[in-house]
């Protein structure tokens, strides 16, 4: 084997690693939304945005990932490297649900919020609409967040 084979390989083992210690080191809540609750990990500053849920091969039904940012603005998601198909829901700063929008893996078609949110919230495909959560809804339990940072 080459040594860029090498070098390469050892690189994708700690990009995939580095996925797994985030996982493991993000804050979880319990989030209450429509007929359901998710237990998301909560990504707060640009680095854990970035990374979001990027290399994971699965999700459990109920849970998710909670995006946070700093001040309410007008953003977009993409799943690069995200091999999950999910739904997110663009939620402002008094926690309600702008708009949602199903994501198809690995793709980096931009999914953006309708005017300014404060929250993303990310759940496995389908999610929002099976507990009947749909824009103007409101998300329960944002305040155990931390702060979003830059």
């Amino acid at each position: 084997m080459t040594f860029i084979r090498r070098a390469g390989i050892a690189g994708l083992i700690v990009f995939a690693l580095s996925a797994v210690v985030q996982a493991a080191s993000l804050p979880v809540i319990r989030l209450t939304a429509g007929a359901g609750s998710l237990d998301v990990e909560v990504a707060s500053n640009k680095s854990q945005r970035s990374l979001g849920l990027m290399n994971r091969a699965s999700m459990p039904e109920s849970h998710g990932m909670l995006f946070v940012y700093p001040a309410p603005a007008y953003f977009c998601m993409w799943m690069k490297n995200t091999k999950i198909p999910l739904s997110v829901a663009f939620i402002d700063a008094q926690g309600q649900v702008i708009n949602i929008e199903d994501m198809a893996p690995q793709t980096q078609t931009n999914h953006c919020t309708q005017r300014n949110a404060t929250y993303a919230l990310e759940a496995n495909r389908g999610w929002f609409a099976k507990h009947g959560v749909v824009a103007g809804s409101q998300i329960i339990g944002l305040e155990k967040a931390p702060q979003g940072e830059y």
